[in-house]
């Protein structure tokens, strides 16, 4: 009978934040595939577990799947987990769940902690709907553009940021979303947890305060809900739109309208529309 490839959440701070059942499976299995030995070393020692171990990370992964897949064949059970948290989030492990389901043979998830969820759970942010992003770009400009791609998408917005980056984040965060309360969640559920929350320009000053808030690992949160922003368009907006449109397209138009007033390009876009052709719909009053 083919093996099962388990997928285990493991804790992502306190060693403690574990379940009964991803022991008993890490300790049941044949083998376990760790995103970095070196790392999940401690851990294991920690649950008392013995289980052999062999790494499986982006630069090996490949190469680790027709291993794996041959034990799964076999008959042996194999767990796969990442440096902490939920595997496959933002973390290594897609291309052998996908290979292991293309070859028929069963992926099981055994749930845990995971960061995004834990976040914001204490946020104090919208979570009706929520859209997570990961780690966007490391290069400053094209960072920027994918944040001007997120203003218009409705919800609390989800990144993950390095300590050496996280001003460069806020920084452009508080050029493009100026007036949206933030939540930096910063070494969640380690010795030194902290949630800080303000607008960009005043995170900004906090990080600027205390050089030591720059250090760890950071969930920020985003507050883009429409529910929430009150930004409904009003005739400051209809003013600069018209002006706009005078001398540039709809495109531009909408494009700098936003980034000057901070609101959805949508609406705006529809408002455009609405005065450079007035027969489309009714002009707002």
């Amino acid at each position: 009978m083919p093996g099962v490839l388990y997928i285990v959440a493991t804790p992502i701070g306190n060693l403690d934040d574990i379940s009964l059942r991803a022991v008993a499976t890490l300790k049941a299995v044949e083998l376990i595939a760790a995103e970095d030995t070196r790392h999940s070393k401690f851990l294991l020692s920690h649950l008392g577990v013995v289980t052999r171990m062999i790494s499986c990370h982006e630069h090996n992964e490949e190469s680790r799947c027709m291993e794996i897949l041959q034990l799964l064949q076999d008959g042996s059970d194999v767990a796969l987990i990442s440096d902490a948290g939920t595997p496959l989030i933002s973390d290594p492990g897609f291309r052998l769940v996908r290979a292991v389901r293309a070859a028929g043979l069963q992926v099981s998830p055994i749930p845990g902690a995971n960061s995004v969820i834990t976040a914001l759970s204490a946020a104090g942010l919208a979570t009706e709907t929520f859209h997570f992003y990961g780690f966007l770009s490391s290069r400053s400009r094209q960072r920027a553009t994918q944040l001007e791609g997120l203003r218009d998408v409705d919800g609390t917005l989800v990144l993950f940021e390095s300590s050496h980056r996280i001003l460069s984040l806020l920084q452009q965060l508080d050029q493009l979303f100026a007036d949206h309360q933030c939540v930096i969640a910063k070494e969640l559920t380690k010795l030194h947890e902290q949630f800080l929350c303000g607008k960009p320009s005043e995170l900004l000053a906090r990080f600027d305060a205390d050089k030591n808030l720059t250090r760890g690992e950071f969930v920020v949160l985003i507050d883009n809900s429409r529910s929430t922003a009150s930004k409904h368009l009003d005739t400051d907006d209809h003013h600069m739109l018209s002006i706009l449109l005078e001398e540039v397209s709809v495109k531009l138009a909408v494009k700098l309208a936003a980034r000057l007033t901070g609101k959805k390009k949508n609406e705006l876009y529809q408002l455009a529309l609405s005065l450079s052709d007035p027969g489309t719909t009714d002009n707002p009053k």
